[in-house]
């Protein structure tokens, strides 16, 4: 790396006009905030079809007000159909996994901070960075039109399973303009990806500053890195498969659906193709997908956790190497979703062995942040709050994949409640946590003003109870048979079951609602919040080291050299108890 100041002299002339400043802007900072709007809207939708969807596994002969507005075929009667369930839970999976799990913390934070953290005055290619918003924005559009075009959205689950997702609209409704809308909006979505990952990699190998040697970048840096490589791989193979899902129904192809099909008794002509090739290529970005949404959580924790311990993170090098091996480990897993599918038993244990070694890596990182917490006098602010929460959700959901890792019992447990609670834990709800404590402690920076610490307060005990009441109650579901993206339960063994889901419903009511506090903090603190200093929360690394909000060229003019690591604290300085890493002030070995 060349580490001269014209490295990182990377500058464009401030934007003028409100289109280029706001909305086809090249600077990072704004396409950051861009990312995480996105994420924002997509999160509000998400959690209405969640509502809409509980409501009906409670009462499945409710009648939802204005629903049959929405869907004349969908909700007859304001009376939601099995379909539409379906159709509902598909588009819910798809927006929280794709435009909010993997848009907020990796593209909305790691766009805004990244180039900040490692002394860039803006990513490597501005205006691809710029493209690669855009090209996610018209995914999500064509997303959405599935609900107001053909026959409604797709409804083969985000999994899009073959043959179901690859026959066209023979299979039924939903399985025509729908789900050929889905695999378009997956496709672009993939190149949005592929260009933001390269555009990561590129700034964070060619763009450090002075003195910021990889060993000293801050571990949210080192995540968005390892977030960037791992989607540079997965949505590279999702790319194509999408591609040849589009061919295969509009085009004659046959590469997912086998010879001899019939279809509402209806022969079809295909031959030749394998349904399993589709689960092949979907799940091995399907895992790895799994830790982009959660990798970028780790890096905020690891990098928030000591700011409000006061001391260093313990054995920060071997949480990189933890992520690193995560990274590497991820690609060797995919075939443990595919138990059941019917390829040959003696694979199972094949991907069962590596399953259980990559949870070494993710215990290890967790024990250490547990050893962070140890003798902390830890300042309990809304952040740090949600660090704490953070470790809660994840160590439950990854005791529980103890259980799905063997092939034995995840025969049974496959495709119940179970599953849904185990993946919800450790990648949705986990990530949101990640999500929220990163809002809360980058705010100020972003925006310029502190968010109101008592409605954070409120927002994260609210949330973590809620999410509990949600999400454990659905082991017991899944242990006791009942199967997951069933719209109804008409079998009298799961008659008992039914109050547990109506309970599961309230809590989930009282969790949404509860994230209006979130919605009206942000908003209210944004335009009214009290100013906030330029290092609110006596932080190290290099963002805090400009001015809140950033300018546009993010330092001034100014080259940093960085003299240290990213997490001195509980030394002695003339700061106090943490020295800067612009700081060129000494610091006692520990």
């Amino acid at each position: 790396m060349d580490s001269s100041p014209q490295a990182v002299a990377h500058h464009h002339a401030p934007p003028q006009g409100f289109i280029r400043k706001y909305l086809f802007s090249v600077d990072h900072k704004v396409i950051g905030k861009q990312y995480y709007g996105l994420a924002l809207l997509a999160v509000c939708i998400g959690m209405v079809l969640s509502w809409l969807m509980r409501i009906h596994l409670g009462w499945a002969t409710a009648h939802i007000p204005l629903l049959e507005k929405l869907s004349p075929a969908g909700a007859p009667g304001n009376v939601m159909t099995p379909e539409y369930y379906l159709s509902l839970m598909t588009m819910h999976a798809t927006l929280m996994v794709f435009f909010v799990l993997t848009t907020a913390p990796f593209a909305g934070f790691g766009n805004y901070f990244l180039p900040i953290q490692v002394g860039a005055d803006d990513m490597a290619f501005p205006r691809m960075n710029m493209m690669s918003f855009w090209v996610t924005f018209a995914a999500f559009v064509v997303l959405i039109l599935s609900f107001f075009i053909g026959d409604g959205p797709a409804l083969a689950g985000w999994t899009s399973y073959a043959p179901l997702s690859s026959v066209g609209a023979v299979a039924g409704p939903g399985q025509g303009t729908g789900q050929t809308l889905w695999a378009l909006s997956i496709a672009i979505f993939c190149v949005g990806q592929l260009l933001g990952s390269l555009n990561f990699i590129t700034t964070t190998l060619d763009l450090r500053t002075r003195g910021m040697s990889l060993a000293r970048m801050p571990l949210s840096t080192w995540a968005w890195f390892v977030t960037s490589v791992i989607g540079l791989l997965a949505f590279a193979v999702l790319l194509p498969a999408c591609g040849l899902l589009v061919l295969d129904r509009v085009a004659g192809t046959s590469f997912f659906n086998p010879a001899g099909l019939v279809v509402n008794d209806q022969a079809l002509p295909h031959s030749g193709g394998s349904p399993l090739l589709w689960q092949h290529l979907f799940w091995f970005f399907g895992h790895p997908e799994v830790y982009i949404a959660i990798l970028p959580g780790f890096g905020i924790i690891s990098t928030i956790l000591p700011v409000f311990a006061r001391k260093r993170l313990l054995g920060s090098r071997a949480v990189i190497g933890c992520m690193v091996a995560i990274g590497f480990l991820s690609y060797m897993v995919w075939g443990h979703h595919m138990f059941v599918s019917g390829m040959n038993p003696f694979s199972a244990l094949l991907f069962s062995v590596p399953t259980l070694i990559i949870t070494i890596p993710a215990t290890i990182v967790v024990l250490l942040w547990l050893g962070t917490l140890y003798g902390a006098r830890m300042r309990l602010s809304t952040p740090a709050l949600f660090c704490v929460g953070f470790i809660s959700v994840f160590i439950t959901g990854g005791l529980s994949g103890f259980f799905l890792a063997q092939p034995s019992l995840d025969t049974y447990l496959h495709a119940t409640y179970f599953v849904v609670a185990h993946f919800h834990f450790v990648m949705a709800v986990a990530a949101m946590f990640g999500i929220f404590a990163g809002t809360y402690f980058w705010f100020p920076k972003m925006f310029g003003r502190m968010m109101n610490e008592t409605l954070g307060k409120w927002h994260f005990w609210l949330t973590f109870v809620g999410v509990y009441s949600i999400f454990m109650p659905m082991h017991y579901l899944g242990l006791a048979g009942n199967v997951r993206r069933y719209a109804a339960f008409t079998d009298n063994y799961l008659a008992p079951l039914i109050p547990v889901h109506k309970f599961i419903t309230i809590a989930a009511l009282f969790t949404g609602a509860a994230q209006l506090l979130f919605l009206y903090n942000v908003i209210w603190s944004r335009f009214r919040g009290p100013k906030a200093t330029d290092n609110p929360w006596e932080a190290t690394t290099l963002e805090w080291s400009t001015s809140s909000p950033p300018p546009s060229d993010n330092f001034g003019g100014r080259h940093l050299v960085v003299h240290h690591g990213p997490e001195e604290y509980g030394v002695e300085s003339s700061s106090g108890d943490y020295v800067m890493q612009v700081s060129p002030e000494k610091v006692a070995a520990s």
